[in-house]
């Protein structure tokens, strides 16, 4: 069987096709450009592209495969978490093309499928395994079990570690999205220079916070004249992102003792961090196993879609084409009543 997978939860619009063992045969992603002078995603405005581009996304992506719309055996959507506007352009167009070729229909978690993006790259991949999962608005730690089946096991208790980096990177004056600049700029400088804090230290607490950094970072900015900040960036940037790196990688290495898992995977855009994976590395000692997809399928992409949409069929069946969107990430919808 092949599935087509659609994703447009944010600011990405793409289309995914693959086999069902898993194997991508493409993966067309189009990232919109006109939010870098907003220093964030318009809402309104990403809506828009999406309905711009879905079209030419998907159309390429099954010429790319030599795949016909009619060969298609399942389609997949994006329909939670996300912003609504642009959930639904996706969500609608999936929709359109399972009707149109009578094909199955499933929704997708947008979460999930970072998760399940690892099994694209590792189809070997087996649960029972932790996760750490770091995008712009989500930044959690799981268990899955041998079914399965998601446990929460830490959260954020304010902002997402992506989106620290993305303010963090605003005030910095670097751009957005930030991640990649702050990551170039850290190397070149001294991550000891500046002493940012690691909120809740506790080994036991396997939750997050990122404001208190975020303030942390503007009210040292305001000690420092400007040419300062110019002369220091790079030690500030370096120092600021392994605050985060810190806090990420010592409570997935915390969470995988005491579940004793012996594998770690790493999910969302912030898995692109070479810092991130480096340290938790170096924390595993080579006595545990790091999982972490191909850059490619890091970001939202549609493959991942597929990915997820594939187990989840294979679960519970075709989804009714009256399905709906939601701006909110449940765990239990992730684990589809199974």
């Amino acid at each position: 069987m092949i599935i087509l997978g659609i994703e447009s939860s944010c600011d990405e619009t793409s289309a995914g096709v693959i086999k069902d063992d898993l194997t991508v045969l493409s993966n067309r992603i189009y990232s919109q450009k006109d939010h870098e002078k907003f220093g964030g995603v318009v809402p309104e405005i990403a809506a828009r592209e999406h309905i711009k581009k879905i079209d030419t996304v998907v159309a390429s992506a099954l010429e790319e495969t030599g795949v016909k719309a009619e060969e298609i055996g399942l389609v997949a959507a994006t329909n939670s978490p996300g912003l609504i506007g642009a959930l639904l352009v996706g969500l609608s167009f999936a929709k359109g093309f399972a009707y149109k070729y009578n094909v199955p229909f499933v929704t997708v978690n947008h979460m999930d499928a970072h998760v399940r993006a690892n099994h694209l790259a590792f189809p070997e991949l087996e649960p029972p395994y932790t996760v750490l999962v770091v995008s712009g608005g989500h930044t959690f730690i799981l268990n899955c079990d041998h079914n399965n089946r998601y446990e929460l096991l830490g959260n954020t208790l304010d902002d997402a570690a992506g989106e620290a980096i993305d303010k963090g990177g605003k005030v910095l004056g670097i751009g957005y999205p930030a991640g990649r600049e702050l990551e170039r700029l850290s190397k070149l400088g001294n991550a000891s220079a500046f002493n940012f804090p690691r909120a809740l230290p506790e080994k036991v607490n396997l939750n997050f916070s990122f404001s208190g950094l975020k303030t942390a970072l503007k009210n040292q900015l305001k000690k420092m004249a400007p040419q300062e900040i110019t002369e220091k960036l790079n030690d500030i940037a370096a120092s600021y992102q392994e605050a985060i790196m810190d806090q990420l990688s010592i409570k997935a290495l915390n969470a995988m003792k005491m579940t004793g898992s012996n594998k770690l995977l790493l999910a969302g855009g912030v898995a692109c961090n070479g810092r991130l994976r480096e340290k938790i590395q170096n924390g595993m000692k080579g006595e545990n196993k790091l999982y972490f997809p191909p850059l490619s399928l890091c970001t939202d992409n549609g493959a991942m879609i597929a990915a997820a949409g594939l187990l989840k069929y294979k679960r519970l069946g075709a989804d009714p084409l009256t399905a709906g969107a939601s701006a909110v990430f449940n765990l239990t919808e992730v684990n589809y009543g199974s």
